[in-house]
């Protein structure tokens, strides 16, 4: 038989033996068809920004092909034409500014909802509520009529007022659980130290929920960022085209030139991408901790 050694401790009582922990790594069909969608979802993709890459004889032969020999050139045109540069900046105007106004404004009515008790406050929680099945499309056309009559047709600030209002109803269900979460001992020690509900929100409220503000923030930006519908019926001057707009007007124009109408439209996601991609962490973890809420 074989003997275990077992170790003794300084004061002569002895220690059991640590085992390994065994990593389950669960079903590999799992995997696999966890594999499938990743690749489902990035293949149009892939395909896109190699596709930039290629000439247009390169796509017509082989379109599933890799780039051989690659082509920047059609990037490079693009970087300099200053139509690209023009609708960047839109967009970068458009987005920021969307982005501002719905933590801004979500806080605000996220803080009201979750810590005082007033006549219709379920009420106006519901209707925040409701307005997440109440997509834009539906809108539209009376929101069209609204931006007309307000005079801000064929600008930027016709098209951030209504992405802030339709971005509310979001914020407001994310941020709301955070703010709820707080103790009211803290609010009952700030106001002992003499710090008023301004100060309090300021000072404490916002930094213990910014995981949920960063959250908003961010899907904010990406969906401002990505909006097609609504700047395609507010704005119809060029100058003021956002990259959606920009990508439709120049596949127009270049029609024949895929590989190029291919680049510009990976140079318009590319921002997207990347931003989402680095506070991936931080819309989960504040999803969580709002749905822990």
């Amino acid at each position: 038989m074989s003997a275990i050694a077992v170790e003794a401790a300084p004061g002569g009582k002895p220690v059991k033996p640590r085992r390994s922990r065994e990593v389950s790594w669960g079903n590999p069909l799992t995997y696999f068809i966890a594999l499938v969608f990743i690749a489902i979802c990035l293949a149009p993709v892939v395909y896109i920004v190699l596709g930039g890459f290629r000439t247009n004889s390169q796509i017509t032969k082989h379109p599933a092909a890799f780039p051989s020999p690659w082509e920047f050139g059609n990037y490079l045109d693009v970087l300099k034409s200053a139509t690209f540069w023009g609708e960047f900046a839109n967009s970068t105007v458009v987005s920021l500014a969307t982005t501002i106004g719905v933590v801004v404004l979500g806080v605000m009515v996220s803080f009201v909802l979750a810590r005082y008790d007033f006549a219709g406050k379920g009420a106006l929680y519901s209707l925040f509520a409701a307005g997440l099945m109440f997509p834009m499309t539906v809108a539209i056309t009376p929101l069209y009529i609204l931006v007309k009559d307000l005079g801000m047709m064929n600008s930027l600030a016709g098209v951030i007022v209504p992405q802030i209002a339709f971005s509310l109803p979001t914020t407001v269900i994310i941020l709301v659980p955070f703010l709820k979460a707080i103790p009211e001992e803290i609010e009952e020690a700030a106001s002992i130290d003499g710090a008023s509900r301004l100060g309090f929100f300021w000072r404490m409220v916002i930094p213990l929920s910014l995981p949920g503000v960063v959250t908003v923030g961010i899907l904010a930006f990406v969906a401002s960022w990505n909006s097609y519908l609504l700047p395609l019926f507010i704005l119809n001057d060029q100058s003021t085209f956002t990259l959606p707009l920009g990508v439709q007007a120049f596949s127009s124009q270049y029609s024949v030139d895929t590989a190029k109408v291919l680049a510009f439209t990976s140079l318009s996601m590319l921002p997207a991408l990347i931003f989402f991609s680095l506070f991936e962490r931080r819309i989960v973890g504040g999803l969580t901790g709002a749905v822990k809420g």
